[in-house]
């Protein structure tokens, strides 16, 4: 199976693992918390490449924060890692489990909070990387205890939606819950429908019941890439066309046959694929559809991560040497500072 290889233009080779295994201490408290690097940003901006490169520098570990990714056999529409740099650098969180099986938020954000401890629990830095907004917040902000699934309604809703149109599930959104339907976007069926079942089963606005569970125990720094916004497009295009040419359709066939219509297969460019097998796009229409997807796609991520708080961003691709640069310097000021908080 071909992957996607994440190039950089830094030499990382000679890097310095720093001491990360302490980090900044609780005034009054004793207890020192390790440094969580989260490095965000829009598909193709280069997170791989410069997760790379500072896993390298600062001796770190990988977590893999991407919704895809967590499917074994979906490899060349998620861009994953090569095998190669997976073997150069610990990733976790890739190929977790099967494209049939449901892999929630939830269960991202449990996984990935005992992969930051095991990770520094042996004096490595974890390095959280990906583009899945939700995923992110999930682990840093925690998700709210709501009320267990009705299928029975979530079938009700679905077929209303289907009668209805796609925009009628956020009108009543904004009916029972503004707060909450102004931040779920009106085509994303599945977050509107739990929104409103939440609204239903605790009779009142989801947004007035939710009680997160934060990450604690950790420093997070959170760096940010945003490249300029003509280049990136031009970088989908090309790496869209690069996963049709490298199989993408062969590759959706398999998993088709192995595991039927699953929702993971609707994710960007396996729905496009599944297109072509099914004869209703030709390939070069569907690389259009998968590219132009893409791109619409970065843009609602920067909207998401704009509203992270205490971002570093970064003006650049991160397989650029002065972005490297620059996040390198980034982490090593904020090691200095977790230095001089514990002298």
């Amino acid at each position: 199976m071909v992957a996607l290889a994440h190039e950089s233009q830094v030499d990382c080779a000679a890097g310095v693992v720093a001491v990360v295994g302490a980090g900044i201490r609780d005034q009054g408290s004793g207890i020192s918390h390790p440094l969580v690097v989260i490095l965000l940003g829009p598909t193709g901006s280069g997170k791989t490449a410069l997760s790379l490169a500072l896993a390298d520098r600062f001796g770190g570990e990988i977590v893999s924060c991407d919704s895809v990714a967590v499917y074994r056999g979906m490899e060349l529409g998620a861009a994953k890692p090569t095998r190669e740099e997976r073997t150069r650098v610990g990733h976790q969180l890739i190929d977790v489990t099967t494209p049939d099986k449901a892999f929630t938020a939830g269960d991202y954000s449990r996984l990935a909070r005992a992969a930051l401890k095991e990770i520094a629990s042996r004096g490595r830095m974890p390095i959280v990387t990906g583009g899945t907004g939700l995923y992110l917040r999930a682990l840093t902000e925690g998700l709210f205890a709501g009320p267990v699934r009705s299928e029975d309604l979530r079938a009700r809703l679905r077929q209303s939606a289907e009668r209805r149109g796609g925009v009628w599930l956020h009108k009543v959104l904004a009916r029972l819950d503004a707060t909450s339907a102004e931040r779920i976007h009106a085509n994303d069926r599945a977050k509107l429908i739990r929104a409103i079942e939440v609204c239903v089963a605790a009779r009142r606005p989801m947004s007035q019941v939710m009680a997160r569970d934060p990450l604690k125990g950790f420093r997070l720094l959170r760096i940010g890439l945003n490249p300029p916004r003509e280049k990136l497009y031009e970088r989908l295009n090309v790496r869209c066309a690069a996963m049709f040419a490298a199989g993408l359709v062969e590759e959706t066939r398999g998993l088709l046959v192995k595991y039927g219509k699953v929702k993971a297969l609707d994710s960007l460019g396996y729905r496009q694929a599944r297109s072509v097998l099914a004869g209703t796009m030709s390939e070069d229409n569907a690389i259009k559809a998968a590219q132009q997807g893409h791109r619409n796609y970065a843009k609602r991520q920067m909207t998401w991560f704009r509203r992270e708080p205490e971002v570093r961003w970064i003006e650049g691709f991160g397989d650029e040497a002065e972005a490297a640069k620059a996040a390198i310097s980034i982490v090593e000021g904020a090691i200095s500072a977790t230095a001089g908080n514990l002298n």
